[in-house]
């Protein structure tokens, strides 16, 4: 990935993470081998689902099974760096194409890709979707995120202060919208309601990067500086979630069930957190380098 020449500290940062990143993966890929924990039930709802994987090093993105099957590349074409990604409830999929500045989505069961109109993004990372079909940016160069009407094309830029690379996306059942920002080491939270941003109080993020947020609210944030994920309960008060191993963990997705999937960036793996009775597995994939973002479909367009 070509990183264009910025001005200021952050930015140099910025450019140096992502140029360790790909001297990693220029080094090849780790093996990928399962942990010893006892995976969970097989009624899961989520037990055969594949988990969606971008895989930064690779220019792709793959679906992963979760237990039983095969690995299947998505056939999304001229991809460099893919990162963020997120499904509509119509079974489309959205990737940020980051190394190109925009944004793809691949129709629903493989019918063709179209790139989703936009203005001037600039190394696009997280993203998010409303229910009002409102896609959300972290539009990272630019120190900003971006909303884009799916149906109009038209594009706002979502009221914020201080943003120092904005990554990871997660917004929550009345619109609130988590925004990790990653060079000021914090997450941030805009109102849905319009009456401004916070930010929420955890202690120790380094290089905060993926989001996800669970049907209870519980918040969980890739704190990759520290190679560790962390739990904000809704009510306040921070854990760190049980892994073994982390390096650099990335993109984050959780299971109907409430798993945590972790993308393992500078492992080349991705690993689940058993949501009862602890434990971690490595899922079986082949060939990952640097995996970035992670995504499950909804329910209602699974195979």
């Amino acid at each position: 990935m070509t990183i264009e020449p910025v001005k200021g500290s952050a930015r140099r940062r910025w450019a140096r993470r992502l140029a360790a990143a790909v001297s990693l993966v220029a080094l090849g890929t780790l093996p990928t081998a399962t942990a010893g924990a006892t995976p969970s039930a097989d009624d899961r709802p989520s037990a055969h689902t594949p988990l969606y994987v971008s895989d930064y090093g690779n220019n792709r993105i793959v679906a992963i099974p979760t237990k039983d099957g095969d690995q299947v590349p998505v056939p999304f074409e001229g991809l460099v760096r893919p990162t963020g990604m997120v499904w509509d409830a119509a079974g489309r999929l959205y990737v940020s194409d980051t190394g190109n500045n925009r944004v793809v989505v691949m129709a629903t069961h493989g019918g063709g890709q179209s790139t989703v109109p936009t203005d001037g993004l600039s190394r696009p990372l997280g993203l998010a979707l409303d229910h009002a079909g409102n896609l959300y940016v972290a539009d990272s160069f630019n120190d900003r995120v971006v909303k884009v009407s799916v149906s109009s094309g038209t594009q706002t830029t979502v009221p914020t202060t201080g943003l120092l690379h904005p990554w990871g996306l997660a917004l929550d059942a009345a619109g609130n919208l988590y925004v990790s920002d990653f060079v000021n080491d914090r997450v941030v939270k805009v109102a849905g309601d319009g009456s401004g941003q916070s930010t929420i109080p955890t202690v120790g993020l380094s290089q905060p990067t993926g989001l996800a947020l669970s049907t209870e609210g519980d918040l969980y944030i890739a704190d990759s500086g520290n190679n560790r994920v962390v739990r904000i309960a809704p009510g306040g008060g921070q854990t760190t979630v049980p892994t073994t191993g982390l390096s650099d963990p990335l993109g984050l997705a959780l299971d109907d069930c409430g798993g945590l999937y972790i993308a393992d960036g500078f492992n080349n793996r991705v690993v689940r957190v058993q949501e009862t009775g602890g434990g971690q597995t490595t899922l079986p994939a082949t060939g990952l380098n640097t995996p970035t973002g992670l995504a499950f479909p909804p329910m209602g367009t699974r195979p």
